[in-house]
């Protein structure tokens, strides 16, 4: 497979390692040739690399099983999944999807990813929305579309939000950087 049709939630060997692709980015610099700039976390060791790839270099795919799963809890050694068909439970340590985790509530459905058998990361959609726990009272009369206040959602997520935001509110949040985007309203 060429490096510019690699796409995020992708796998790929680098260095016979197995990683999986965070973000890609095709680039065309004004001189030279185009190139495929990649953000990439072992499944193993849980790093973050980014690598440049020439855009017609070939790259090694590696085949991944995607499964959808309920999260169930935290046990203290990792985050416990299930299978919905088949009521099989997995546990994926936090150095895996530790960071991830905040945007998942319990009893969610989310894809686990699995290569060779073996649950390796989750993937999360664009946006999750949460509830509010904890935020200071907003300024009346506040204006300034530029001031934020610091808010603890349910799962224990920290964010900034807009100062007109109180606490029991929905609000939606990316998943790439834990930015708020908007309330939801039910």
């Amino acid at each position: 497979m060429k490096a510019s049709d690699l796409r995020n939630g992708m796998a790929m060997k680098v260095d016979n390692q197995v990683n999986v692709i965070l973000n890609t980015e095709h680039v065309k610099p004004g001189k030279g040739p185009a190139y495929v700039q990649v953000k990439l976390k072992n499944i193993e060791s849980g790093s973050v690399i980014e690598k440049r790839l020439r855009s017609v270099e070939d790259v090694d795919q590696v085949d991944l099983d995607r499964r959808q799963m309920e999260y169930l809890y935290n046990d203290g050694s990792g985050f416990v999944f299930m299978d919905g068909e088949t009521y099989d439970q997995v546990t994926l340590f936090e150095e895996l999807v530790g960071t991830q985790m905040p945007f998942v509530k319990p009893n969610t459905e989310i894809t686990v990813l699995f290569c060779e058998g073996r649950p390796v990361s989750v993937e999360l959609p664009k946006a999750v929305d949460l509830e509010v726990s904890d935020t200071p009272p907003g300024i009346k009369n506040a204006t300034a579309t530029n001031q934020l206040k610091e808010a603890t959602l349910e799962t224990g997520l920290r964010t900034k939000v807009p100062p007109f935001i109180n606490i029991g509110d929905i609000v939606r949040v990316s998943t790439d950087d834990g930015t708020y985007s908007q309330r939801v309203n039910e």
